[in-house]
């Protein structure tokens, strides 16, 4: 049966995937700029795995997968940071030590209560039908959050991206804003890994500044495109995963992965004009 899109938008659960993949998009895409930029863009992966761990404790003990996953995908943000700051460990080791423990707890603790649920499912794989008021509701008033940090200290996250030690000399307290950087992250990592799944967030925070990147060469302008492009893969993806009755998390990496290419293409015919 063939859908117009004002009947696909009529459905409560796409609606829900909209009004929350929107603005999760552009949150994943302006901190992900930050985080490639700075070499520490797998972060995203490490706090996904964190989540899945935190997820299915809550699952095992009956508690609200959000309100458990966010407060501890927040101090693992935190710890990696220190960890990355204040010792021999590299940050990509810091990541894989974090990520590679907490999804192993998550493992036992799932085997130990009996295997995977629907809820632990949708999480690790992601689904739009996941999403319930009360999560919507959240999603929203977070992201506003994120969005408001942001924006509020962009100068300092530019400056803190681009020249950490400049920053220092100029009086800016880097580790401060660090620290909002791995704040904001944490909070972007778990309400995407209601659409995208544990396994594919770390896709929606890097493929869009990745992307942007072939082809344009200024912060603004990386930024500018990335927000606008990671907003049109996820809604373009939701769309598609609905007509073709595919993963939805799954459908719009392969729409990034479009972009990417496309963006790939440009960039190197500019390079040869040039």
């Amino acid at each position: 049966m063939e859908y117009s899109i004002s009947e696909i938008l009529s459905f409560t659960f796409m609606q829900r995937a909209l009004i929350v993949g929107v603005p999760v998009a552009l949150c994943a895409a302006l901190l992900g700029v930050s985080l490639i930029l700075k070499r520490y863009s797998m972060i995203g992966d490490g706090l996904s795995h964190v989540g899945f761990g935190a997820l299915a404790l809550a699952a095992a003990m009956n508690l609200a997968p959000l309100r458990v996953a966010i407060p501890v995908v927040i101090v693992a943000a935190f710890l990696l940071l220190r960890i990355s700051e204040n010792s021999k460990i590299n940050g990509d080791g810091a990541i894989a030590i974090v990520s590679s423990s907490a999804l192993a707890i998550g493992i036992v603790v799932t085997s130990a209560s009996g295997g995977l649920n629907t809820d632990l499912y949708s999480y690790l794989f992601g689904s739009i039908l996941a999403l319930s008021h009360d999560d919507v509701v959240l999603s929203l008033v977070l992201c506003a959050v994120v969005l408001f940090l942001y924006i509020f200290f962009y100068n300092k996250i530019f400056s803190v991206t681009f020249d950490e030690n400049f920053s220092l000399a100029t009086g800016t307290n880097a580790k401060v804003y660090n620290t909002i950087i791995s704040l904001l992250t944490a909070l972007t990592v778990v309400l995407g890994m209601q659409i995208m799944g544990t396994l594919l967030i770390s896709s929606l925070i890097i493929f869009p500044g990745l992307t942007a990147m072939r082809v344009f060469k200024s912060y603004k302008a990386v930024v500018i495109s990335s927000a606008v492009q990671s907003v049109i893969c996820v809604a373009v993806g939701l769309f598609v995963s609905f007509y073709a009755e595919t993963a939805t998390g799954a459908t719009v990496v392969c729409i990034n992965l479009a972009f990417f290419i496309v963006f790939g293409i440009i960039g190197f015919f500019r390079t040869i004009k040039k």
